[in-house]
């Protein structure tokens, strides 16, 4: 009935009829998300009215109303085919201002209508395959960076800015072609770039280091929404550029990685903002070639080091706030360097623990920059071993009994998801520089099974990769307890009377015959199958495993 009353008056009213009655079309389906089928031939006629009011010279607020009926009907993608026209989708191109004959955004009485048709080119591009091949050749995605660089130091029209980056955001992401288009032809990397700095206001005192005020006001919600745009649209852009070929991608990178450290080191509005920026930020981090990540970490200025020499003992008794304030930041530095990015990224990894859901998505893209930052970075990964894996002290429980961050990691090695038990356990395989003898101290064999059996180091050993060769240093207390752990559990054990102390001779055979029968039948009936190491470290059946060691002996004899 809605639908009928609206058409009609579309149809034969003036512009103020029609503006009242889309308008209150606008209030009572604002929600709507689901429609009635019956209604959906009165819906198309009712869209393909309103594209005939908006070519009319019409007043703004009657251009605004029925942009905003014609977003909510384009919630529904049945209608989307026959009102998605080349002719259709210019008019919302000239609304927006998307035509490259509009040279400036001077008059702000026209920013609702430009706002709401980019709001309209969303749902339209996003829910029609057709919207989506008329948008490749009206070259939508140069318009949309056009009209960025129109608005990219203006920060009183976020919402257009914020609209325009969601919609490259979602070109990006249903077409591959405009990736290239937007990296290359069309710069998107640095335009984009200098959209999130102009959103962080970020002043710069060096090459690739920002000042930062930790007393300063959160983003706005504004800013933060455009941000988050920004960072999903650069995903996108950067999404295969693991590798750089050329010294200016290099620099371009480099400042971008500058930009996401100053993004992790400022909040949003409220958390669940700022965990969303933070998230967007660290996908987006994961895309940044691994050379280019030395940006994240920085030396300490003379004023900070002159601040982290002030230890706790200088100051007065009654100053508790300063004590935890030098606490909290002598915690960040390492080897002279400001480790804030990298110890933001750590609690961010572990809030994403402690959730318990969800962890393919939200999870594993910070545990894997964070291991591939360790395996570049000496000072990152130095850094990440002393917050990760302090020195052992106390081994009477399990390593992954407790609520430490080495606790959770060591749980995730056990995890039912086989990308996300095999992301933790790298982690920490990358932290101990790959040594598997470091590795169980902390973990456990148990724990590190899954891991060594797949990269063939049952045996012992060392990964592939090269690392400092500073020895890690062990406790006393650790010294002490070292022969009484349990080398499966990784926890100290008190010795427990042997049972086979007090047998006989006689009875110790019996038992042993009885072991080897039990495992023979278990075998026959392929209940169980002997296994063993190969020379390599690797898994094999025992007779493959006895029949190459065979092999290995009489080679050496002949040798010999």
């Amino acid at each position: 009935m809605d639908e009928e009353r609206a058409l009609y008056i579309v149809r034969a009213g003036e512009a103020g009829a029609i503006e009242r009655v889309l308008r209150d079309y606008s209030d009572k389906h604002r929600a709507t998300f689901k429609f009635e089928s019956t209604d959906e031939d009165k819906r198309k006629k009712l869209c393909e009215g309103i594209f005939k009011v908006l070519v009319k010279d019409i007043p703004t607020t009657c251009q605004v109303s029925c942009l905003e009926v014609l977003r909510i009907l384009s919630r529904d993608k049945k209608i989307l085919v026959p009102v998605t026209t080349k002719e259709n989708m210019q008019i919302l191109l000239r609304l927006a201002k998307l035509n490259e004959s509009d040279d400036s955004l001077e008059k702000v009485s026209e920013f609702p209508v430009i706002v709401e048709s980019l709001k309209c080119l969303c749902n339209i591009v996003f829910n029609s395959q057709m919207a989506q091949q008329l948008s490749l050749e009206l070259n939508l995605a140069a318009k949309l960076c056009n009209l960025l660089r129109k608005c990219k130091d203006r920060k009183f029209i976020n919402d257009i800015k914020c609209f325009d980056l969601r919609l490259l955001f979602l070109l990006s992401l249903l077409h591959t072609d405009i990736r290239s288009q937007l990296r290359y032809e069309l710069q998107g990397l640095p335009l984009l770039t200098q959209i999130l700095e102009s959103a962080f206001s970020i002043k710069w005192t060096d090459e690739y280091e920002s000042a930062i005020d930790h007393n300063g006001p959160p983003l706005s919600p504004q800013e933060t929404d455009c941000a988050i745009e920004a960072l999903k649209a650069l995903f996108n852009v950067t999404v295969d550029s693991w590798k750089v070929h050329k010294e200016s991608d290099s620099h371009q990178f480099r400042v971008m990685a500058a930009v996401l450290r100053h993004c992790l080191l400022i909040v949003g509005p409220t958390e669940d903002k700022t965990e969303e920026l933070h998230s967007n930020a660290v996908n987006l981090l994961s895309n940044v070639p691994v050379s280019c990540l030395d940006v994240l970490i920085c030396p300490l200025t003379h004023e900070e080091t002159a601040q982290e020499a002030t230890t706790l003992d200088e100051l007065p008794s009654d100053k508790t706030a300063e004590k935890e304030t030098v606490l909290k930041k002598n915690t960040m530095v390492y080897n002279g360097m400001n480790m804030e990015a990298i110890h933001v990224l750590l609690n961010f990894m572990e809030k994403r623990i402690d959730k318990g859901s969800s962890y393919r998505e939200g999870l594993t893209p910070v545990l894997s920059l964070l291991t591939e930052c360790s395996r570049a970075h000496r000072n990152i990964r130095k850094f990440l071993k002393d917050q990760v894996l302090p020195p052992l002290r106390d081994v009477t429980n399990r390593p992954e009994v407790g609520s430490t961050v080495r606790n959770k990691l060591v749980r995730l090695m056990t995890h039912v998801d086989l990308g996300v038990k095999q992301i933790a356990a790298e982690f920490l395989f990358v932290l101990c520089k790959e040594r598997v003898d470091s590795l169980l101290k902390y973990t456990g064999y148990g724990n590190a099974a899954g891991l060594l059996a797949a990269r063939g180091l049952l045996a012992g050993g060392r990964g592939d990769n090269w690392y400092s060769e500073d020895e890690d240093t062990d406790t006393e207390e650790y010294k002490n307890a070292k022969p009484n752990i349990n080398l499966i559990t990784g926890h100290l054990e008190e010795p427990m009377p042997n049972p086979i102390d007090e047998m006989t001779e006689e009875q110790k055979e019996y038992e042993a015959m009885k072991l080897v029968n039990m495992l023979d039948k278990l075998s026959r009936e392929e209940l169980l199958k002997p296994m063993g190491l190969k020379p390599d470290g690797t898994i094999t059946p025992l007779e493959e495993a006895l029949n190459q060691y065979s092999v290995i002996e009489e080679t050496s004899s002949d040798t010999d």
